[in-house]
């Protein structure tokens, strides 16, 4: 049995008044696992072997393009979706399986949803304490005001969702969640109703309070860069199958293939052959001193790796197209004996307006090498 730890806290006057938020309570972080997961709909298979687990107290982002299988993922660790092959296990203890089905409710395990979910009819701090039924009517009212004062919601309790902006709406759902101390937060692509100014706060709240609440949690986005910013890894799945696992570092300076490295940077993308641990490309050769001679390759080189430069070095290009996108400029450039344009990312003002013929060099760091299709 999942054993919680509850702390009975009453937020006073004075705290509502300065709108302080209180520190998370802490709950008994667990692990959850996946093992060999396979799920179909109808004849489609939306998952495929995938084995991986959510570490205690970590936030496991899971990353990939729509329908790779994040959300089936989540549905099936909340038990909303039947296991039809594998098994999931919390704390080592089955809870989906062969032989095991455990309900939603008696899993420990809480979900977010993308839209919140809030019900329009209830009050903030009725939505709050919608899924403290376990408790007293007093201490599920203790609890859910103490969840509201730790994101900063407290002075709305008695608001109606519709009152509240996208940005407070999320932070009730959250406080909803953690309310009843699960072992697992589960959450679907939590800030993409928020706008993109709105959302970076937002994120740093939440992800500040996970980990005061040193809850488990699984996280799914679409987006490359939220990842890296909340996880402490990051599973990256494509067509119902994990790609790679790791840190971001690990994902962004080691991508396991053309796939990861593309999920996690704009590329150009080159084919060639290795020759003597070379491979030529339209932009200079590049090592590749990890293939064997006559190896089809893929190399891709990053955007902000390209550099464009006004002096003569390098590779000869012209400029055919210019974006100014504040700090940065794109760059497309034509190159002597490339099929297809370039791209490059500058600083803004470092070429001069109207210039068109300039000379292009590639960092070397900014250079990833695969096997052709792997």
């Amino acid at each position: 049995m999942l054993l919680i730890t509850r702390v009975p806290i009453i937020a006073t006057q004075q705290t509502r008044a300065a709108n302080a938020r209180r520190t998370a309570g802490v709950t008994f972080a667990a692990r959850l696992a996946f093992e060999d997961v396979h799920h179909t709909y109808g004849d489609l298979p939306t998952l495929r072997g995938v084995t991986l687990a959510a570490e205690p107290g970590e936030v496991l982002c899971l990353l990939g393009p729509s329908g790779s299988g994040k959300t089936t993922l989540l549905r099936l660790a909340a038990g909303i979706e039947p296991l039809e092959r594998g098994r999931l296990l919390l704390n080592d203890r089955e809870i989906a399986g062969p032989q095991t089905h455990l309900p939603p409710e008696r899993r420990g395990i809480g979900l977010m949803f993308q839209d919140f979910a809030l019900f329009p009819h209830l009050t903030i701090l009725d939505n709050v304490k919608f899924g403290l039924t376990a408790l007293s009517p007093v201490d599920a009212r203790r609890e859910a005001l103490a969840a509201l004062d730790r994101v900063g919601m407290v002075h709305y309790a008695d608001n109606y969702p519709h009152a509240l902006s996208g940005g407070e709406q999320q932070r009730v759902a959250l406080a909803r969640a953690l309310a009843p101390r699960p072992a697992v937060l589960l959450m679907d692509e939590p800030f993409s109703g928020l706008d993109s100014r709105l959302k970076d706060s937002v994120r740093a709240e939440t992800l500040a309070i996970l980990r005061e609440a040193r809850a488990t949690a699984i996280v799914v986005t679409h987006d490359a860069e939220e990842a890296m910013r909340m996880g402490d890894r990051i599973a990256l799945l494509r067509d119902g199958a994990l790609e790679q696992v790791g840190t971001a570092e690990d994902l962004y300076h080691r991508p396991a293939n053309l796939f990861a490295a593309g999920f996690f940077s704009e590329i150009n993308v080159f084919e060639s052959v290795v020759s003597d641990g070379v491979a030529q490309t339209p932009l200079g050769p590049v090592a590749a001193k990890d293939f064997a001679h006559g190896s089809n390759v893929s190399i891709a080189i990053r955007l902000p790796g390209v550099e464009v430069t006004e002096t003569p070095c390098g590779v000869s290009a012209r400029i055919v197209a210019r974006r100014f996108l504040g700090v940065e400029e794109l760059v497309t450039l034509a190159v002597a004996g490339g099929d297809n344009p370039i791209d490059a990312r500058i600083r803004a003002g470092q070429l001069r307006s109207g210039v068109r013929d300039v000379s292009v060099t590639v960092n070397a760091r900014d250079i990833l090498v695969f096997e052709r299709n792997g």
